[in-house]
């Protein structure tokens, strides 16, 4: 899997001393997995100069606030990652649902930015990326390549995006100001469930020897660093509700699989606390329900195939959600007729109307598929769930005002809020919602075949081996193997830096 991001030790010396030598030049440091696991670990000189720094400028200083725990200013830090307990006024069901907010990330505002660095980073201190020679190529439908491209840029490399034309105007426009050249954006034909499109894209932008492409959807950083990253973050944040809460127990983890990065936090917890691993997709192209297709407007769980990088065996639930029910509460949740029929009917607070503004359309399909689970399982308000915001609602202000246009033309009035929250909210069943038994992993996880060994050449056995939990916890000890390498690429950068 040596194209798969695994590596253990140094493949070109050369390669690597060259990038030791970029950095000592430019003073860029990288911050380890242990650091972004626990911020508290960032040196302190570094700490200090912080506070100063414009999260969403192209400086170094921002590698060291990828991770959960910045403030809502997105310049402090935070002890317990920021979330929301969303109470049964609004969810309908006794169970907690816990959503962690993925826009305090620095640059993009989403939490993608952690796998881009996950994916990188090794590559870097290995010498098998080469940041004077290689243009890093970031497929995505839209938040990992513009993760891509801002840590490409602050790394001082060529980041290319490539995504989707029908993505959201938001995402487009961020990275205009961001890609050194037009050209570094690349749109693919299609929306949300036209992976297949930009695998083929990838194809043709590979044959170029200068294009090192980082596809998150077979990249294992991505897995490692969300595993560890976010899985321990996502602890945190139930252990503080939890304390408040005598008694609590994690029932499950939700997460729409996308690339299926994120949802590795789900392993995580579920060697923790027993938690369950709830994978969430679009129900109009229900790939993991039954084998389904479609297209759909959920932005950021590109589907229609298995990610390589999905733990597929150790998942059990699948829940489907409809791209309408997203679109809708987007409405009623950022409009201010929504927010004013929903404090005076419903009678919800101000401070959880602006927390639902941390929420964008991925993020909705993770709450209504826990707000599904809930119900199937009867959850009491001794057991909670726990998912996350991956980015907020000002990345669909576009797709908002589409949402108007072709569903409420007339504007949203009290009768059309009801209406949107009496169907997406209070009518929300589990008839799109499978446990899976052994036969139900198989299936899923046999369905990645014809993406991975027919499409994309990765070997069977590679494909084969990741049927084991071992192959799984078997990549967990690479976490220490690249902070170590991390390390000792900053220590022989500085050196450089001070003329030694």
């Amino acid at each position: 899997m040596s194209d798969l991001g695994l590596e253990r030790d140094v493949v070109d010396e050369a390669v690597l001393a060259t990038t030791i030598a970029r950095f000592g030049a430019s003073g860029v440091v990288l911050p380890t997995l242990s650091q972004l696991t626990d911020p508290s670990k960032i040196p302190a000189d570094v700490a200090a100069r912080l506070p100063e720094v414009d999260p969403d400028a192209a400086d170094p200083a921002n590698l060291f606030r990828v991770h959960w725990h910045n403030g809502a200013d997105r310049r402090t830090r935070v002890d317990v990652p920021d979330h929301v307990v969303l109470p049964p006024e609004l969810t309908g069901v006794e169970a907690p649902i816990i959503v962690v907010f993925g826009d305090r990330f620095p640059m993009i505002e989403a939490h993608k930015v952690l796998a881009a660095y996950g994916c990188l980073v090794p590559r870097l201190v290995t010498g098998r990326f080469d940041p004077s020679r290689h243009r890093a190529v970031w497929p995505s439908t839209g938040n990992y390549c513009r993760g891509g491209v801002a840590i490409s840029r602050i790394l001082d490399c060529r980041g290319v995006a490539v995504l989707p034309e029908g993505m959201s105007q938001e995402r487009f426009s961020w990275l205009d100001k961001w890609t050194i050249e037009p050209s570094d954006v690349i749109k693919t034909p299609g929306t949300e469930s036209n992976v297949k499109e930009i695998y083929d894209k990838c194809a043709e932008l590979a044959a170029d020897p200068q294009n090192f492409l980082f596809n998150q959807f077979c990249e294992f950083g991505n897995h490692l660093v969300h595993w560890q990253v976010t899985g321990q973050a996502l602890a945190k944040v139930f252990e503080h509700v939890a304390a408040d809460r005598p008694g609590l127990e994690l029932a499950a983890f939700t997460s729409a699989t996308g690339s299926a990065g994120t949802i590795a936090a789900g392993d995580h917890l579920k060697d923790r606390y027993g938690t369950r691993i709830v994978a969430a997709e679009a129900q109009e192209c229900p790939t993991m329900l039954c084998n389904g297709f479609g297209e759909h407007n959920i932005q950021g769980i590109g589907d229609k195939h298995i990610p390589l990088i999905h733990n597929v065996m150790n998942t059990d639930v699948v829940a489907a959600v409809s791209d309408r029910s997203c679109d809708a509460l987007n409405v009623l949740f950022n409009t201010e007729a929504g927010r004013g029929w929903l404090a005076r009917e419903k009678g919800l607070s101000a401070e959880l109307l602006d927390a639902l503004s941390h929420c964008g359309l991925s993020s909705l399909c993770n709450i209504l598929a826990s707000i599904q689970l809930a119900r199937h399982w009867g959850l009491d308000s001794s057991r909670a769930l726990i998912t996350v915001a991956t980015d907020g609602a000002s990345m669909y202000a576009s797709e908002l005002d589409k949402t108007m246009a072709t569903e409420f033309p007339g504007g949203l009035d009290d009768a059309a809020a009801e209406a949107v929250w009496n169907e997406h909210l209070t009518g929300v069943d589990d008839k799109h919602l499978m446990v899976l038994r052994d036969r139900d992993r198989e299936r899923i996880f046999n369905l990645g075949y014809y993406t991975w060994v027919e499409q994309q050449g990765v070997s069977l056995e590679d494909f084969e081996v990741r049927r084991s939990q071992e192959f799984w916890v078997g990549l967990r000890d690479l976490g220490p193997i690249w902070d170590g390498l991390i390390d000792d690429f900053n220590k022989a950068a500085a050196a450089v830096g001070q003329g030694v």
